[in-house]
């Protein structure tokens, strides 16, 4: 009499374990997904920061041809064709981004971005128009001001300058941009002033240190700045000392500034050599 129950017990067991098992598969099978995505996302982060720039791109377009309305890989593969220097490909890329229907006003701000990068300026400043004034952010206020340099628009590129500054903790390149545009516009002292500040955040800047030095050469003061160089750099930047003096008439110092660029470059310096033999040949004539 007890088999049959035995028998009821033991079946209920097994389906109880089968059921269990099943659980267990599916739940594994999900874990391996979860797994499985997570690693592409680790992977897809890892080529969009330290991953070779072309490797990134050829990353992103085999992951995007298999899931084309998936946002972050065409996102990932606009970002990687940025990065790999590749504008004209980026463009028609980001604006995949932006016409998706989970795009964000950030998509807009890289889309303007890579048509500047790709010499379309109008077009950039269309896209900044449609993005929202409330949408502020450090790269939207430093391409605005950018485009309102391109078209002399002064005020406004102050203004930008002015505002993408406040919204970074690093704006060295924000002043080195804004100090080139004083710089063109003849507001020699201004555009000093704003060199010195991109140094304060990078010493490193060469740029900033070239731009500081014709500021002050379009001053006619010739006198190197108290600023960290090294002496390629200070070679350097006395050549571009040499040349702003005479480009303004100042032969004698020029001379005297490209045989200190020489004397003081650790190798050949050929640039400065040659300006100040076709100099002094020049003046022999």
């Amino acid at each position: 009499m007890r088999h049959p129950i035995l028998f009821t017990i033991s079946a209920a067991g097994l389906f109880v374990l089968a059921a269990c098992g099943q659980s267990g598969d599916a739940q594994v099978e999900q874990a391996m997904r979860d797994a499985a995505e997570l690693n592409d996302s680790n992977l897809g982060d890892m080529m969009l920061t330290v991953g070779d720039p072309a490797e990134a791109v050829n990353y992103f377009t085999r992951a995007a041809a298999t899931g084309p309305d998936d946002i972050a890989l065409l996102r990932g593969l606009a970002t990687s064709l940025t990065r790999a220097s590749r504008p004209t490909e980026a463009v028609p890329a980001w604006q995949a981004v932006v016409a998706h229907a989970e795009a964000t006003p950030d998509d807009s701000v890289d889309l303007a971005d890579a048509l500047i990068r790709n010499d379309q300026w109008d077009a950039a400043e269309t896209v900044l128009n449609t993005i929202p004034p409330t949408h502020e952010t450090f790269k939207r206020y430093r391409l605005e001001a950018m485009v309102a340099d391109v078209n002399e628009n002064w005020v406004k590129a102050d203004s930008f300058y002015e505002v993408a500054v406040g919204l970074t903790t690093t704006p060295a390149s924000v002043y080195n941009n804004w100090g080139y545009s004083k710089l063109t516009r003849g507001d020699y002292a201004a555009a000093e002033r704003l060199f010195s500040d991109a140094l304060r955040y990078d010493p490193g800047m060469f740029t900033a240190k070239n731009n500081l030095v014709l500021a002050r050469g379009a001053q006619r003061n010739y006198d190197l700045p108290v600023i960290p160089m090294t002496q390629t750099e200070r070679a350097q930047l006395l050549y571009t000392l040499a040349l702003t003096a005479i480009k303004q008439n100042d032969i004698t110092i020029g001379k005297g500034l490209l045989r200190e660029a020489v004397d003081t470059h650790p190798q050949h310096f050929e640039e400065a050599a040659r300006a100040l033999r076709a100099l002094e040949d020049n003046v022999t004539n």
